[in-house]
């Protein structure tokens, strides 16, 4: 491949470059739609763009050629950012241009004029652009669903939530049926994910655009009907009367008709107690009853915390590190009761098993990072004592009977060791995390 594969438009053969400086764009596997956007703004004001991906056969590269923008071919070997910004800026002196604005932040607007003044003021031939101020929507309740594969229920669902909210925002988390169709032709925004994330990634997103959008409440629901649009504003008036910065929809509190499944309460009670646990908390009136519901609402306070958190999850764990993030805070959390449907048509919900599984495997690895001396530490002490207590009676035994009890002295070991373990342990993962706050 050339080092340039160049189509600009207003150009013919020969015709020198334009005299205003190219927009660099590095094009990676998930950003497609904003490499697209950024692209078509910069021909509108008269720039070209120039577009380097960080793998073969990304969107934004495919996009570029359509939209004839010019491709720089990636260096071979390992392709860092500075590589590939150094490739760009090669490419740009090369044509002719008097500069690169290194677009990093392609979702956002360039102010192009203030961007060029900045050129050639700067003593470097390429810069970070001056970005045009977002225009912020200021918007009272604004409702997310994360979506994958929702076609059958979600137009429903937003039709149902248009009402009641002042915007729907549908997170397409790389659904393969018409799930984004179905939600733009109910009244949903909707942004799409090239690929599935999982449903922390969609909550990710969710937060970032609410954050954005400059909600005072976010609330988030499921696509499949499980939830019913119509009780967000009894979750929006607690958060409003009590200034409560989470409030879960819960399908234990007084109201609650939920007709759950006994071996799926039987196992949320486990997740529940663990989860409030894990969180240090142990008097009844202070306990979440109902950690893993997805149907919540959230303060701007809230919003504009978790949205800049990147310990939350991509997975149905995610649930649970949002309460360690409004634990951590000191957030307040209140639960109303709701009625969650399960009688509906592809409910998308995990399997109740490997979903519990994943859920407990995330609350134990959760502990053992934040509670190191309390889960391993103190458990390694007693069991080090445990195995001392047992070599003491083997040897007293042999000293009085002359007979070796092996066994004994097996327990004996096992005990010490995995004791000492657990313990040296903890101490070197307390040790981290205090050097690393």
């Amino acid at each position: 491949m050339s080092e340039t594969e160049v189509g600009r438009r207003g150009e013919t053969a020969g015709e020198p470059s334009g005299a205003r400086p190219a927009v660099g764009i590095i094009a990676t596997a998930d950003n497609g739609g904003v490499v697209a956007a950024a692209m078509l703004r910069a021909l509108d004001c008269g720039h070209q763009p120039m577009v380097i991906a960080t793998e073969p056969d990304v969107p934004g590269v495919r996009f570029a050629h359509q939209l004839d923008a010019t491709v720089v071919a990636s260096p071979e070997g390992r392709c860092d950012e500075t590589r590939l910004w150094d490739r760009l800026s090669t490419a740009a002196r090369s044509d002719g241009y008097p500069g690169l604005l290194r677009h990093n932040t392609p979702d956002r607007a360039i102010d192009y004029e203030a961007s060029r003044s900045a050129l050639e003021a700067a003593d470097s031939f390429a810069i970070e652009p001056e970005l045009a101020p977002r225009v912020e929507q200021d918007t009272e309740v604004l409702a997310a669903i994360p979506a994958y594969n929702e076609a059958g229920a979600i137009g429903d669902v937003v039709q149902e939530a248009t009402t009641i909210v002042d915007e729907v925002v549908v997170v397409d988390d790389g659904s393969i049926d018409e799930t984004v169709t179905e939600a733009r032709e109910a009244g949903a925004t909707v942004i799409e994910h090239e690929r599935n994330r999982g449903y922390g990634g969609a909550l990710k997103t969710a937060f970032s655009e609410a954050k954005r959008a400059g909600a005072d409440h976010l609330v988030i629901l499921d696509g499949d009907g499980q939830h019913d649009p119509h009780d967000i504003p009894e979750l929006v008036d607690q958060q409003r009367s009590e200034g409560t910065d989470i409030v879960i929809g819960s399908r234990f509190e007084e109201g609650s008709e939920t007709d759950l499944p006994l071996y799926r309460k039987f196992g949320l009670r486990v997740v529940n107690l663990l989860t409030n646990l894990s969180l240090g908390v142990v008097r009844s009136r202070s306990r979440i009853g109902d950690t893993q519901s997805g149907f919540r609402a959230y303060n701007r306070q809230a919003i504009e915390s978790l949205a800049e958190d990147d310990g939350i999850g991509n997975h149905m764990g995610a649930s649970t590190d949002i309460l360690y993030h409004a634990h951590s805070r000191g957030y307040d959390v209140e639960e109303v009761g709701t009625t969650i449907d399960y009688d509906v048509e592809d409910a998308s919900s995990q399997h109740p098993l490997s979903h519990g599984m994943h859920l407990v495997s995330n609350i134990l690895r959760t502990v053992e990072r934040e509670r190191p001396v309390t889960v391993l530490g103190i458990p390694g002490f007693l069991s080090a004592v445990i195995g001392l207590g047992f070599g003491y009676l083997t040897f007293s035994n042999f000293l009085n009977s002359g007979v070796f009890p092996l066994g004994m002295a097996l327990v004996s070991v096992f005990f010490t060791l995995a004791g000492i373990f657990a313990a040296f342990t903890a101490i070197i993962l307390h040790s981290l995390e205090t050097h690393t706050e």
